[in-house]
């Protein structure tokens, strides 16, 4: 697979003679799978011109604020979000300037103040305007801020003079992109299940029950285990977020749906994760039209336990477990573990802790050798932290 199949990157071009190296770092994430959009200063028109980075990332090059088209989406909002990472390259000391200050007087700054994208800046300049102190001020500004820095090389400098400031060389810009986007690549070779979303159960032709999953955990960790390498199958029941379009999509209903997929992959993946939230219950019987009264009396039965199956089926395959509590988490979640044959149950405490929906999450580890808390983290580094111990980290 192509490390950086999927990867969305915009590019941002401002005017410098480095432009013309910029091509090869557009040829190299593309070689690398990447979706590469450029946006180009009008300054760096003059070095290189836009059908070139046209051809080169088979996408059309922003250069205008004001640009008309066939779509009314805005451009530089449409870039900004769509960003998985934004790299400036060559950042010359105007555009580290503007963004180190906040000024948006163009493309290229306007969509770097808007994006929530890593930002990597690759200056390039003369040697002088390197060393100079409102130039190091600004660079260190964005430091603080966690923007990534691709320090310049020295040598020989378009203006004459040898020294600091020339663009680090393509490979060495592309290396470190990647290094930001995947970190590393302990799963490469391994295949992770993931169950993802709520289910549904359906009372008659207009309503069903369900629960308050979101799928922001499942989505999580499908993100984290894809930029660790791995390939990842999302069992992906009703949701309110976006799924890594590089993962492969298996869409289900209900409870029974979700673990008829689930037994059909036991044996072709290594790693389990459920982070789904099938229906424990489902109605005896669906109407077949629409129920009317002043009541409803529901007679539900017990669906089938998802986990339970697959740890019956699993071996010595790793299956992780979500345990949503009010009362009793600890002993709760350890009945669960044993009874499902897990290797980690997750506890939520979802009477203190408001977990559906939020993007961080307060958690406990529970395994066969004991409980670990947790501070209040993201859902993304939850994620991580499973697969740590899905690997024996």
């Amino acid at each position: 697979m192509q490390r950086l199949q999927g990867k969305n990157i915009v590019i941002g071009v401002s005017g410098g003679i480095a432009v013309y190296k910029v091509c090869q770092v557009v040829r190299l994430f593309k070689r690398l799978g990447a979706n590469v959009d450029v946006i180009m200063t009008k300054n760096a028109t003059e070095f290189v011109t836009p059908l070139t980075f046209e051809t080169l990332s088979n996408r059309p090059v922003v250069t205008d604020m004001f640009r008309r088209g066939g779509h009314w989406e805005v451009e530089h909002v449409s870039l900004a979000k769509k960003a998985h990472l934004f790299v400036v390259c060559p950042a010359t000391a105007n555009i580290i300037g503007k963004l180190a200050n906040g000024i948006a007087d163009d493309m290229l700054s306007t969509t770097l103040m808007a994006t929530k994208a890593p930002i990597v800046v690759c200056p390039a300049m003369n040697v002088n305007m390197y060393h100079s102190k409102s130039f190091n001020a600004n660079l260190q500004t964005l430091r603080n801020r966690g923007v990534y820095v691709v320090n310049a090389e020295s040598g020989f400098l378009a203006c004459g003079d040898v020294g600091d400031g020339r663009m680090a060389e393509p490979q060495t810009i592309v290396d470190n992109c990647v290094e930001l986007l995947c970190p590393n690549s302990d799963l490469l070779g391994k295949r992770v299940l993931v169950s993802c979303g709520a289910t549904i159960e359906k009372l008659d032709d207009v309503r069903y029950l369900t629960n308050f999953s979101s799928g922001k955990m499942g989505s999580a960790v499908v993100d984290a285990a894809l930029n660790r390498g791995a390939e990842v199958t999302v069992l992906l029941g009703k949701h309110t977020v976006d799924i890594d379009d590089r993962a492969v999509v298996v869409n289900v209903a209900t409870t029974q749906d979700m673990l008829q997929e689930a037994l059909a992959r036991v044996e072709d993946h290594d790693i389990f994760i459920l982070a789904g939230a099938p229906c424990d219950y489902r109605p005896e019987h669906v109407s077949e039209s629409k129920i009317k009264g002043d009541t409803l009396n529901l007679k539900l039965v017990k669906n089938p336990d998802i986990a339970e199956h697959i740890g019956e089926r699993k071996g010595n395959k790793f299956l992780c477990i979500f345990a949503a509590e009010t009362d009793n988490g600890i002993s709760n979640a350890k009945e669960k573990l044993i009874k499902k044959h897990a290797d980690i149950a997750v506890l939520n405490d979802v009477k203190h802790n408001d977990v559906f929906g939020n993007d961080t999450d307060v958690v406990t580890f529970v395994t066969a050798d004991g409980t670990t808390d947790y501070p209040e983290m993201s859902k993304s580094d939850v994620a991580n932290l499973i697969l740590d111990r899905a690997i024996g980290k």
